[in-house]
């Protein structure tokens, strides 16, 4: 089957165990691969774009490695295309001998599955990508045991929650700008909980941030559970990088800012905590802290230099 044909529900290119299945591929150029899946757990359909290696078959005998890159938070219905408007990544690339996954986590998604006052249900983000898509791909498109994982602001916390709260998954770990302390408060300024709620009026207005996790204080055992911070032991044996600017103006601005960058000073600090404690309790970590504000050219530098890092772990 080519590329650029579409599938039927229930095509052979693999089905998750909760029957999740691929229901459209489209191939918009070399080595690029949308999907369409139809997923029990969003009620309705999700998508990805991968990026294959130049010798990858459906019909190899060998898996790739995979690379997922997470994206941040507001990029509507076209989050799975993030990395490949804003950056470089096919490019890097090119080369590479891996499996680039690149799947929507919906404008305000957070990466988890929504606690929804504590009836769960849709929508299950973490479900989606970690067991219905996971098992897609390694049924139907060669995908192998070696993992690494990387995003930028939403998808920082994401790549990061993801590593800690499913140990042995992926061996590297990176977030650039991710706000990874969920719970930091800062009595002068914004607060992370703040972002979520900013982030559900935006891209979901018809619904109750809280749905997401619950009240910061209320729920503060389910904002643990997910919460890279708290989970900071559960990354040892993942090698773990953590990146972001100080929301001043730096050599990636193209035009002087207003004022602080707010938002990427609070991912500068709360990165600062999550390093600070994963060095504490004995977890290597790199970082690189910069001058820069909360935008792409500066995660594409990011990528640029983490991938070699981030791909040594899994070829």
């Amino acid at each position: 089957m080519g590329l650029r044909e579409s599938l039927g529900a229930g095509s052979a290119a693999g089905v998750a165990d909760d029957g999740a299945a691929v229901v459209g591929e489209r191939g918009p150029r070399r080595r690029v691969l949308d999907l369409t899946v139809r997923s029990p757990v969003l009620a309705g359909s999700g998508r990805a774009r991968l990026l294959l290696p130049r010798r990858w078959s459906r019909e190899a005998s060998r898996r790739w490695p995979v690379l997922w890159l997470l994206h941040g938070a507001g990029h509507g219905t076209a989050g799975h295309t993030a990395w490949t408007d804003h950056t470089d990544v096919e490019e890097l690339t090119e080369d590479a001998d891996v499996i680039v996954v690149m799947p929507d986590g919906d404008p305000c998604g957070n990466y988890t599955d929504w606690w929804n006052r504590g009836d769960g249900g849709a929508p299950k983000w973490e479900t989606f990508h970690l067991a219905e898509l996971r098992q897609i791909l390694e049924r139907g498109y060669r995908a192998g045991p070696d993992r690494a994982v990387a995003g930028n602001a939403m998808g920082g916390l994401g790549a990061l929650a993801y590593a800690a709260r499913h140990r042995g998954l992926f061996r590297a770990a990176a977030s650039f700008s991710g706000l990874v302390h969920t719970l930091y408060r800062d009595p002068a300024g914004l607060d992370v909980a703040d972002l979520v709620q900013l982030g559900v009026a935006i891209g979901a207005p018809s619904l109750d941030w809280t749905d997401v996790w619950g009240d910061p204080e209320e729920q503060r055992v389910v904002w643990r559970q997910h919460n890279p911070y708290d989970l900071a032991d559960r990354l040892a044996g993942v090698r773990v990088h953590v990146s972001s600017g100080d929301g001043t103006r730096g050599p990636c601005d193209s035009r002087p800012a207003p004022g602080r960058d707010v938002v990427e000073s609070l991912a500068h600090t709360v990165s600062q905590e999550f390093a600070g404690k994963l060095r504490k309790i004995g977890v290597p970590v790199s970082t690189h802290f910069y001058r820069g504000t909360h935008t792409w050219p500066y995660w594409r530098r990011e990528l640029r230099a983490t991938l070699p890092a981030l791909l040594a772990e899994i070829t």
